[in-house]
């Protein structure tokens, strides 16, 4: 029996939570949830959108799985998402985008796995605020000791990469491209402009590269990248980036295979581990029972698979692969015939359909 810490978010997070929940539970998996609030619920309840024993939870289970928090733009509380990842140090976020058949696409097979670094990168949220004493002290050291000018009406962030955190991730990526059967990586990087950021990451990554030599390694601007994954996506197969380009990258090849709505992702680190779908909290939908909760039922067959549940994680694959091909239910993101299919009808879906199977 595993015990899994089940933190439903907010927004639509508590709707696709409890669907998900539904279905692993029908699986009979023995998995026990220990529920806990983060993110808007938890400011309301405890005054801290993550409060410590979110954190102790998943310390103690090893494993969680999640909703979609909502991160305030530009003013707020800090994002729960980057806090854990950097507070669980789960330096690797794997986001696999797979075309299933049914799903609306201008493409007729995709299947690439997105690695991205967790830790690093504008992400880490090393910030100057515009006006603050801080910046004004940065702009006087910038101007006298490199002569370069940063205008009064500027904010700063700065950009870190180390080659630990580079090997780490690179070295992750090659595991799972050996342990999957897959040919070829591809590391994203803009070096040619950010020489001492992304330098530090493209010569890491090569040199690291040499440890592998049965899988393919192709190095290519991020940019180039995203004009490959527009034009021929069949080209790539793992992609591995640091952590801005990543989160773009990522959007973008869950935009080839219907969007956010069938876009699962996993968060590892040496000892922790947290699924979640690769949506927002999307609020403007929240209560209407019509949000769609395959990206965290999917976000369920990585979880059960990382747990040693094989079995149970393809028959719940199978099932949604199932729901969506045969287009009977559909949700609003997928462009149905007719009415979009309610949370509660999916979910009735797919549960009925790996039942069929068993």
């Amino acid at each position: 029996m595993s015990t899994v810490t089940l933190i439903p978010g907010d927004g639509i997070g508590p709707e696709v939570s409890a669907a998900t929940r539904r279905v692993v539970d029908a699986l009979e998996t023995d998995i026990t949830w220990d529920v806990h609030d983060a993110g808007v619920i938890a400011i309301e309840t405890h005054g801290t959108p993550l409060p410590p024993h979110v954190l102790d939870s998943i310390k103690a289970n090893k494993v969680a799985i999640k909703g979609p928090v909502t991160t305030p733009v530009g003013t707020g509380f800090r994002s729960i998402n980057v806090a854990l990842r950097q507070d669980l140090d789960l330096f690797a976020s794997v986001r696999p985008c797979k075309l299933y058949e049914g799903v609306p696409s201008r493409y007729d097979e995709v299947d690439i796995i997105v690695v991205r670094e967790n830790t690093e990168d504008l992400y880490e949220g090393i910030e100057f605020e515009m006006g603050s004493a801080e910046i004004e002290r940065l702009r006087g050291y910038l101007k006298y000791m490199h002569n370069f000018p940063i205008r009064k009406d500027a904010g700063v962030s700065v950009k870190p990469i180390s080659v630990t955190a580079t090997r780490d991730i690179v070295t992750f990526a090659f595991e799972l491209a050996t342990k999957h059967g897959r040919d070829k990586l591809t590391l994203g990087h803009k070096a040619n402009i950010m020489k001492f950021s992304d330098g530090v990451w493209l010569e890491t990554g090569q040199k690291t590269s040499t440890d592998y030599p049965d899988v393919e390694f192709d190095e290519m601007q991020v940019d180039e990248m995203a004009m490959y994954l527009a034009w021929i996506p069949r080209d790539l197969d793992i992609v591995v980036l640091p952590n801005l380009y990543g989160d773009i990258i990522s959007d973008l090849c869950a935009g080839l295979v219907g969007g956010l709505g069938v876009a699962p992702g996993m968060n590892l680190g040496k000892e922790h581990a947290v699924f979640e779908p690769t949506h927002g909290s999307a609020p403007d939908i929240a209560g209407l029972g019509i949000a769609n909760p395959i990206a965290m039922m999917l976000s369920a067959t990585l979880m059960l698979r990382h747990l040693g549940l094989d079995e149970e994680a393809g028959r719940l694959e199978e099932a949604i692969a199932h729901v969506l091909k045969e287009r009977k239910v559909v949700p609003a993101d997928l462009h149905p015939d007719g009415e979009p299919a309610t949370t509660e009808a999916i979910t009735n879906a797919v549960i009925d359909a790996f039942n069929a199977d068993s």
